[in-house]
């Protein structure tokens, strides 16, 4: 599992009917260390009615074919959670409504 941001959309009118009406969406992996942005762009379908600017939590590879709204889809990458908050080592750095939110 990573943490991620979402950072935009994909939109596609010709796709595999099994991604028809399905919401993808570009997601940027965070450094857990720093919480900054870190690395390539990932395009995740989306499980969970994720926004832009959110953090998730995504996961890939066969992982992401395990939901309900994934299984048995051509997915290598899904958003299965948004983030409320993260503490890591006993001090919270990151509050979705709070002041850490950017």
């Amino acid at each position: 599992m990573v943490l991620g941001r979402v950072r935009g959309t994909v939109v596609s009118t010709t796709k595999s009917e099994k991604l028809n009406g399905y919401k993808l969406l570009i997601v940027t992996p965070i450094d857990i260390d720093t919480f900054e942005e870190k690395g390539a762009p990932v395009v995740s379908v989306d499980t969970v009615g994720a926004g832009e600017g959110e953090v998730v939590l995504i996961v890939g590879g066969s992982s992401s074919r395990q939901t309900a709204f994934t299984e048995n889809r051509p997915v290598d990458s899904a958003i299965v959670a948004v983030v409320d908050s993260v503490n890591l080592k006993g001090k919270r750095i990151y509050e979705k409504f709070g002041e850490k939110d950017k």
